[in-house]
C-alpha cells in the first residue's frame, strides 16, 4: 500500500486508528478456547466488528511466536484474512527486526513477500545495512523505532551524545539512507512533548504512535504536536480495545471502544483543517 492510499483511507473514514492484535490466550473469552484456532477466531471477530472504524491493524508477532507453529499459522491466517477481505486496510507486522544485511533481507522477504504485510517495525541500532534491505521493497514501509513509550527509553534514546539526543541522531541519520521515503517512525504517545522537535527533523513522514489509552498517552497532545498536512499519524491501541470485554459480547465491546477513539480522531481532524 502506498502512502497516498493510506491517506485516502484516513480521510474517507475520518480515522487514523490502528488496532493492535496482541492475542493472549489467558485474556480472550473462554468460549473461544474450544475453537480449532482460538487466536484466529478472536482476531476474525475483532476485525469484522471494527474494520470500518480503523485504517490499520498491527499484530505483535511475539504474541504469535509464543505459541509455536500454531501461533504462526494463526498469524498467517489473520494477515490472509485481512488482505483478502479488507485490502484497503494497512497492515503492520510489529516484529522489531534488524540484523546484518543478508539476515535483514530474509526478514523482509518473510514479512513482505511471504506473509504480505504492508510494513514492519525495525530496530535501528545496527545501522543502515540492517535497515536498507527492508527499504528496498517498493510500496512497503519500514517503521523505525525512534522514541518508544516504555520506561527504558530513557536508558539510551534520550541520552545526550555530543550535544544531541540519540533519538534525534537516529532520525537525522536515517533520512540519508537509500529509499528513506519508505520510512515511518515509532514515537510513543507518552513522549508527546518531544513531538515538536521530531516534526522539525521529519516533517513529512508518518509516525506510528503507541501508548494512547492503556499506557496513558494523550490523543489531543499527540495531534497538537505531531499532526502534519497529510495527518501523518497512526495511533495504535491494543489492550484498551481488544480486551474491552471477556464475555460473549467481546467484539461488540471492542467496536464500541474503537468508535469512541474514531470520534475523537474525527474531531481532531476537523480542528486541524480549521487551523
Amino acid at each position: 500500500m502506498t502512502t497516498n492510499q493510506l491517506i485516502t483511507q484516513i480521510k474517507k473514514k475520518k480515522s487514523f486508528l490502528c488496532i493492535g492484535l496482541d492475542v493472549d490466550l489467558n485474556k480472550i473469552p473462554e468460549h473461544l478456547l474450544v475453537e480449532e484456532d482460538p487466536i484466529f477466531a478472536f482476531n476474525k471477530a475483532i476485525i469484522d466488528a471494527t474494520h470500518h472504524l480503523c485504517v490499520a491493524y498491527k499484530p505483535n508477532t511475539a504474541f504469535y511466536e509464543a505459541y509455536g507453529i500454531k501461533g504462526w499459522q494463526a498469524l498467517e491466517k489473520t494477515i490472509n484474512y485481512l488482505n483478502e477481505n479488507y485490502p484497503e486496510l494497512y497492515t503492520i507486522a510489529d516484529a522489531k527486526r534488524g540484523d546484518i544485511g543478508n539476515t535483514s533481507s530474509m526478514y523482509a522477504n518473510a514479512f513482505f513477500e511471504d506473509l504480505g504485510f504492508d510494513s514492519v517495525t525495525v530496530a535501528p541500532y545496527m545501522g543502515k545495512d540492517s535497515v536498507e534491505p527492508f527499504l528496498a521493497f517498493e510500496d512497503k514501509h519500514t517503521i523505525l523505532l525512534a522514541l518508544t513509550s516504555n520506561e527504558g527509553a530513557f536508558d539510551f534514546q534520550t541520552k545526550n551524545i555530543d550535544g544531541k539526543e540519540l533519538y534525534k541522531q537516529v532520525l537525522e541519520t536515517s533520512k540519508n539512507w537509500k529509499n528513506s521515503q519508505n520510512l515511518m517512525y515509532v514515537v510513543g504517545a507518552t513522549k508527546a512533548e518531544y513531538l515538536a522537535d521530531i516534526r522539525n527533523i521529519i516533517p513529512d513522514n508518518f509516525l506510528l504512535v503507541p501508548g494512547v489509552g492503556a499506557q496513558g498517552g494523550n490523543l489531543r497532545e499527540v495531534c497538537k504536536y505531531g499532526m502534519n498536512d497529510s495527518v501523518g499519524l497512526l495511533i495504535n491501541s491494543s489492550r484498551g480495545i481488544i480486551y474491552a470485554s471477556q464475555n460473549d459480547d467481546f467484539a461488540q465491546a471492542a467496536a464500541k471502544k474503537a468508535e469512541e477513539m474514531q470520534l475523537q480522531m474525527k474531531a481532531e481532524l476537523e480542528n486541524h483543517s480549521q487551523e
